[in-house]
């Protein structure tokens, strides 16, 4: 028989999210890989700047369609370790397919293929997550498992090894060299994790079926505030270093160094933030920290201080990356039937990529060209404020809060 989730070693909940977390950083490394690469592939493939748009766009779509269905999928057949497996060993062929790409139509049947392979991994990593770790470490088992191997992985160290191979070797090479270390990693889950038991988790939030999950306000809520933070993140990252460079007029290295500053802060936030949420409260969080992220774009606009002032306003801001996982996965699965976990994080961050990452970019740039480089930081200015508007109406989820409120209505 099963052990109950609080019987389960720690150590192998350590293991767990420790190989999930470095999965999705190998995943995240072979979908950023292009972005890093692109300098080397555009003139090597006589692409224009549109079909540039059209790669991103094309993966990000397939990404969200696949974090539903995949998801879907996997509650319903009830493997999730042999869908994780699966999906890693198919990205990484798709990266292999990258590397051979002659065309334009070529590489972008490889990138759609990749979101589709790509974009149920994280979901059922999350349903992995809620059937083994202890309820009162599951924000911080899911913060862990979604941002610190990505933002480690796929924003700090891809580009420091997948530009050089290029320089040296050629991009092609680099995109194989991007699909070795899924492999790896695909072994180490499929060897070292067990199939989770589909009644591992108990939950004592009622359960629901999944026509009733689809109309409840905290879902709701966060597939709104997904839209909001996805778009933030993705323009952002798009229109960020135009700002600083031809706005503000820093040195192109200068520039790096402030972005670079988002990676460390995001992987520092993806322990600490959930963790703390695991104490106080999931919502409080979302609250504080995504109006926290206005400090981020009016710091870009008018701090006039030194460039170390600069730095820290972009560190701090970008602490709302933190809670990502909260609204993606640890509410919507502390919110419905566990059987739907997978399916509820698939759908919430389905949608968040495609109208946040697929459609924000086109809105912010056309905003650029009408009103200037300074409209995408206004446009992020909005998104946060509404996005901790929105917060306000969630319902508390943490169980550990939810445990002491019980204690204090308990009569003496």
């Amino acid at each position: 028989m099963a052990k109950a989730v609080g019987e389960r070693s720690a150590s192998y909940q350590l293991l767990l999210v420790g190989l999930l977390s470095l999965n999705f950083g190998i995943l995240f490394f072979d979908r950023n890989a292009l972005n890093f690469l692109m300098p080397f592939v555009q003139p090597d493939l006589a692409l224009t700047n549109t079909q540039v748009g059209l790669l991103s766009s094309g993966l990000s779509l397939t990404w969200a369609l696949a974090g539903f269905t995949v998801g879907r999928l996997s509650d319903s057949l009830g493997k999730r370790k042999l869908v994780v497996v699966v999906a890693t060993i198919a990205f990484c062929l798709c990266s292999f397919v990258s590397g051979v790409a002659a065309s334009f139509a070529m590489l972008l049947g490889a990138r759609l293929l990749m979101g589709v392979a790509e974009g149920g991994v994280m979901p059922v990593s999350h349903s992995m997550i809620v059937a083994e770790v202890s309820p009162e470490r599951r924000g911080l088992a899911m913060g862990v498992g979604q941002n610190l191997g990505s933002n480690l992985l796929g924003s700090g160290l891809a580009p420091l090894v997948l530009v050089p191979v290029a320089l040296i070797y050629g991009w092609r090479e680099a995109f194989y060299l991007a699909a070795v270390p899924g492999l790896i990693s695909a072994a180490l889950i499929w060897f070292l994790l067990r199939e989770p038991p589909a009644s591992a988790h108990e939950t004592p939030v009622t359960k629901i079926p999944l026509r009733d999950a689809l109309k409840e306000r905290n879902i709701l809520l966060c597939a709104l505030i997904s839209i909001l933070l996805v778009s933030y993140l993705v323009v952002c990252w798009a229109f960020m270093p135009l700002f600083l460079t031809r706005e503000r007029g820093f040195a192109s290295d200068t520039m790096s160094w402030l972005m670079a500053t988002l990676g460390i802060s995001a992987a520092l936030g993806s322990f600490i933030v959930p963790w703390i949420s695991d104490t106080i409260g999931r919502k409080p969080i979302l609250i504080g920290l995504s109006l926290l992220g206005a400090i981020l774009p009016l710091g870009a606009l008018y701090l006039d201080g030194t460039i170390w002032m600069l730095a820290m306003i972009f560190f701090f801001g970008w602490a709302l990356n933190g809670v990502f996982p909260l609204f993606m996965a640890t509410i919507p699965s502390e919110t419905v039937d566990p059987r739907l976990t997978a399916t509820m994080t698939g759908l919430v961050m389905g949608i968040g990529e495609v109208l946040g990452g697929v459609l924000s970019p086109f809105v912010a740039g056309a905003a650029a060209d009408a009103f200037g480089l300074t409209a995408p930081l206004w446009i992020m200015l909005g998104l946060c404020i509404a996005a901790g508007a929105c917060a306000l109406g969630l319902r508390e989820t943490a169980p550990r809060v939810l445990a002491r409120r019980l204690r204090v209505l308990e009569p003496a």
